[in-house]
């Protein structure tokens, strides 16, 4: 019998044993995170005093108690790849990889150290000064409302990933600076007593659509490809009745979809055109701020994703923490602790399978719920988690 055949009847019996199962055939077992830790200058500025790039380099120096109850979570959960939101864009030496020595490599209350040799972290928009008004209210300061992205300074809120695996820098692709215009039937904001375009041309013309950024970074998993998705799209709140936060954070998150379904009007930073290729294997990482039930649903936005059927996301993560905390049934699946799902890990239906998955919030009754017992012990979100079998 040739070896075709025998492989064949193999995955035949295989199907039909207890004893036997297909993920035996799956090759690697990966698990893949995204944690909003919080960590950007506005948490580590006391209130009333100016915000200021080097407040995160302060505190990483000063070995934060918060910042140690973050690196203690990661070293409890210990993704093998994990993107970090609201971490400031500062130089590596000062930031990703001073966190990753003194923090991740130093074991926390007793917990095994971690380490990832591998990182990325690029400029975004937050704070990126633009000379318009773009909040409309009359004044143009530069920064926060009238940046690119909402921010204090360039760089602020900005994204990390760590790795344990190599992550391709050469064909890393970033799309830090595509134009909101660029975007077919991108949603305009209008004035509401008006009706005129919150934005004027000019305005209109130099708008990026990525708050922060959208990164697409290919990771070589034991010789198999996965290209990780980050992002970050603005809140949809801290507006008025135009709604032009809640409108940019669909079309942000509408990116995403568009990018993994190969959309050919997207451009990324270096000219090359056209999103993911098809049958390629992808996590989508990021806190969306777009909750699909609840209060705060949006589901208009949510749906781009969670009904794509490129897009795996029968597996909702949870926690029993939560589900203690609040009454109302979906409460298991939120992800931050003002009562939403906001914070997503979603793979693609092609060349992986979900194996398990989860919230890290623990219940009260536990040890570790010293790490998340209020907005100072950590952050107000928590680290959501897959494990993905890569077929």
């Amino acid at each position: 019998m040739k070896l075709k055949a025998i492989y064949s009847a193999l995955l035949v019996a295989a199907s039909f044993s207890p004893f036997f199962s297909n993920s035996a055939f799956a090759s690697d077992s990966l698990r893949v995170a995204t944690f909003n830790v919080s960590m950007d200058a506005t948490n580590h500025t006391p209130k009333g005093k100016q915000v200021k790039s080097d407040a995160l380099v302060n505190a990483l120096k000063a070995n934060h108690q918060q910042i140690k109850n973050i690196a203690e979570i990661i070293q409890r959960v210990r993704p093998d790849i994990i993107l970090l939101n609201e971490f400031d864009y500062i130089p590596k030496e000062q930031g990703i990889e001073y966190f990753n020595q003194h923090y991740l490599n130093v074991g926390q209350q007793k917990q095994a150290a971690i380490n990832y040799p591998y990182s990325y972290i690029a400029p975004v928009n937050t704070g990126l000064a633009t000379e318009f008004d773009l909040d409309n209210d009359g004044k143009k300061n530069g920064v926060m409302g009238d940046a690119q992205g909402f921010g204090f300074f360039e760089g602020h809120y900005g994204m990390a990933i760590l790795s344990k695996y190599p992550i391709d820098f050469d064909k890393v692709r970033t799309l830090q600076t595509f134009k909101y215009k660029d975007m077919p039937n991108a949603q305009m904001p209008v004035m509401p007593k008006t009706g005129e375009n919150w934005y004027n041309a000019q305005e209109w013309q130099a708008l990026r659509l990525s708050s922060k950024s959208f990164w697409d970074l290919p990771i070589n998993v034991n010789d198999k490809t996965i290209h990780v998705i980050a992002s970050h799209p603005t809140p949809p709140v801290f507006d008025g009745e135009e709604d032009r936060n809640g409108k940019r954070n669909h079309d942000e998150v509408r990116l995403i979809a568009d990018y993994v379904s190969n959309a050919k009007y997207i451009y990324d930073d270096k000219g090359e055109k056209g999103g993911l290729k098809t049958y390629s294997r992808f996590v989508i990482l990021g806190d969306l701020n777009a909750a699909p039930e609840g209060d705060k649903a949006r589901t208009n936005t949510t749906d781009q994703l969670l009904k794509n059927p490129l897009i795996n996301a029968h597996f909702v993560p949870k926690s029993k923490g939560a589900k203690e905390q609040y009454a109302v049934p979906y409460a298991q699946n939120y992800s931050a602790n003002w009562q939403a799902r906001v914070d997503y890990v979603l793979p693609s239906n092609y060349g992986l399978k979900v194996k398990d998955g989860g919230v890290f919030w623990p219940t009260k009754t536990s040890n570790e719920y010293r790490l998340i017992k209020d907005r100072n012990a950590s952050s107000d979100h928590r680290l959501v988690w897959l494990d993905l079998i890569v077929e």
